[in-house]
């Protein structure tokens, strides 16, 4: 059974100021492409072309949209202590996938978190490592925009590597 995600992966003409805070701070950050996550990684059987069905069914009519990213946050939980790139423009059409997604075959996938879409741009081992983290990448003002047009579909590989097996175009 085969780990998959379903992600945008945003394309920004300033992509290499996410790409080095990701090398400081995100252990994926060679193995995974900046991403928004739509479908956090889930197992199952459904093969891909059963799931490239749901994409279509599920994002019919959806047009492409603009995203814009800009300042930083931090989230400690269960799961370790994360650094996130905030989404600050098309936050309502990234949960409506979100949650157009987690219907039908993925609904059984939904761990009924609240969500809040980001970009992770790190996972650091301590509070103290978190914090660190935080002041430096908080004098990045930066703004990122772009327009999402593809949704992606990954398997998760056995190094943790993303292997993109569908990618669905917004019209």
């Amino acid at each position: 059974m085969d780990t998959r995600t379903i992600m945008i992966f945003p394309k920004f003409e300033n992509i290499h100021i996410i790409d080095n805070i990701r090398k400081k701070y995100d252990p994926l950050a060679d193995l995974v492409l900046p991403h928004i996550t739509l479908v956090f990684p889930f197992n199952s059987e459904l093969t891909n072309e059963e799931l490239n069905f749901h994409l279509e069914e599920c994002l019919r009519g959806i047009p492409s949209f603009e995203i814009q990213l800009q300042g930083f946050s931090k989230q400690q939980d269960k799961y370790g202590n994360y650094l996130f790139l905030n989404v600050i423009k098309g936050m309502d059409e990234i949960i409506n996938i979100h949650s157009i997604l987690y219907k039908d075959k993925l609904e059984k996938f939904d761990l009924g978190y609240d969500y809040i879409p980001h970009m992770t741009v790190g996972k650091v081992s301590t509070k103290e490592l978190l914090d660190k983290a935080f002041d430096d990448v908080s004098k990045c003002s930066d703004r990122f925009s772009t327009l999402v047009n593809k949704i992606s579909i990954e398997m998760i590989g056995e190094h943790e590597e993303s292997i993109i097996v569908i990618e669905y175009e917004l019209k």
